[in-house]
């Protein structure tokens, strides 16, 4: 049966579809910025934000859904830009199961995953990570102080071939999987876990 509802986004085949998961625990002007970036450096067409029901290699549980949803939008108003918590509706935990499963939801729409370099440095810890990187453009957008960490990572180690160059971002959703593209861009220090450290949030 299909998802309706305003929190499940709408897409037509054609469309290239970037998506920037995460616990989102809170949402904050880091995740703006980068989100701006990848819409304009990778040419794409819309970036759903997909707020995880908690991630894996996490112990600890983020705030509730509907708490992360608002400030998600609180922080986040672009026409472009859609925050669902889709992952929570279908069931799915895993970066990789919510892509396969995207897939057959969207059939002809190009999905292309976002990450910050801190995530790419870990990424050989994620569950299915090489059919991720085998079947999915991947964009990774710099992140203070890991630049180094991400480039040297064993996911970019394996995957090194397939990199395009940063002057080439544009052609990374169009592009024959497996392709990935590293970004520099303008750098923002904020910081899901230094917010809740402030105190500024309560899980």
């Amino acid at each position: 049966m299909a998802l309706t509802g305003p929190d499940i986004p709408v897409a037509r085949a054609g469309q290239v579809i970037g998506l920037l998961g995460g616990s989102f625990n809170p949402a904050h002007a880091g995740h703006v910025h980068i989100t701006k970036e990848a819409l304009k450096r990778f040419d794409l067409d819309r970036v759903w934000w997909l707020l995880t029901p908690g991630n894996p290699l996490k112990s600890k549980g983020p705030a509730p859904m509907p708490q992360r949803l608002a400030a998600a939008r609180a922080v986040m108003d672009h026409p472009r830009v859609q925050i669902t918590d889709i992952e929570e509706r279908i069931g799915t935990r895993y970066t990789a199961a919510t892509l396969q499963r995207l897939h057959r939801m969207y059939p002809g729409v190009r999905f292309v995953w976002l990450m910050g370099a801190d995530s790419l440095a870990d990424f050989h810890l994620w569950d299915n990570w090489q059919w991720i990187l085998s079947n999915v453009p991947v964009g990774v957008l710099a992140r203070p102080g890991q630049r180094i960490s991400a480039r040297m990572s064993p996911a970019a180690a394996r995957f090194e071939r397939f990199r395009l160059r940063g002057r080439e971002s544009h052609l990374l959703a169009r592009h024959d999987t497996p392709v990935w593209c590293f970004v520099n861009i303008p750098m923002n220090t904020l910081s899901s876990s230094a917010i809740r450290a402030s105190g500024g949030w309560q899980d």
